[in-house]
């Protein structure tokens, strides 16, 4: 049994700096460009193996040499990638992103092979998470799966949309940040569709959680840790792969989110999603 299955994409990002964001029709001289790992899935699972847990990746890659160099990065953080599938026509999908001197970012995804992906079969795991940049009906095949196995179940819904019942009834814990928030209609929203807790993302003002148990419902708060951010691309994938993890290791919602936030925090830190999320004693070390 594995402690996390992430069900999601995996991208090369390619990723320019400039001195702010483009307003639209505006060309914007650059500083620097990059290539890192990137999807939001491969980030969560390479996160949640940094946090000390046993990780599976099922996504899809295209059978190029984006694709090969992605499972590398997997396979060289201990991530099992038996379920990345290649697909022979469709490129490996590509991320473009801007990132400016407030560390802030834009972001356009390019699916490629992430739109094929299926989900045919599921590890055990004591907890499976996914997003939404892969096909919607591949998240509720692999919930209706975890559920099956008594998996706990993580969405993060990102992008943002809307969700249907059929989905929402088969997630124990939604992350999303303030504006997918508002796509899926709030947190009192889902929590009456199912949800049991919301775990809301809100950058330099912390996490606010909203949960759920005997009918009774709570909302609380989880300041944010003190960085210096550099880079705030993947943040919010290095928070939900620490969540994962120490929710599968069986700490209490308040502890993996205390965690959790201190990994997010860090990931702001070094520029790049997957070459800056943390490990566990890098993560404790800010606690203190």
């Amino acid at each position: 049994m594995f402690d996390v299955v992430v069900v999601g994409s995996i991208n090369l990002d390619l990723v320019a700096t400039a001195p702010r964001l483009p307003k639209p029709g505006e060309t914007v001289g650059g500083t620097t460009y990059a290539e890192h790992a990137g999807g939001k899935g491969l980030n969560q699972a390479v996160a949640a193996a940094r946090c000390g847990a046993s990780v599976a990746l099922i996504a899809a890659v295209g059978d190029d040499e984006a694709g090969r160099r992605l499972r590398s990065v997997a396979e060289a953080d201990g991530i099992d990638v038996s379920a990345v599938a290649v697909t022979g026509d469709t490129p490996t999908g590509r991320a473009l992103i801007t990132v400016d001197d407030a560390a802030e970012n834009s972001i356009v995804v390019i699916p490629g092979a992430n739109a094929l992906l299926r989900v045919d079969a599921l590890a055990e795991a004591r907890v499976v998470i996914a997003q939404l940049e892969i096909p919607l009906d591949q998240v509720i095949s692999a919930f209706l799966s975890a559920r099956g196995r008594g998996s706990r179940t993580i969405l993060n819904p990102a992008p943002g949309r809307e969700l249907p019942d059929e989905l929402l009834q088969l997630c124990d814990v939604v992350v999303p940040n303030e504006h997918e928030l508002e796509l899926v209609g709030g947190a009192d929203a889902l929590l009456a569709r199912g949800v049991t807790a919301v775990v809301i993302t809100q950058g330099a003002a912390g996490v606010t959680v909203v949960e759920t148990a005997d009918d009774t419902t709570r909302q609380w708060h989880q300041p944010a840790f003190a960085v210096t951010p550099v880079d705030t691309t993947g943040a919010g994938d290095a928070f939900c792969g620490a969540l994962a993890a120490r929710l599968a290791a069986g700490d209490d919602l308040a502890s993996a989110v205390r965690f959790a936030a201190a990994g997010g925090a860090l990931a702001t830190t070094t520029p790049g999603a997957v070459p800056s999320f943390p490990d566990r004693a890098d993560i404790a070390s800010l606690m203190v």
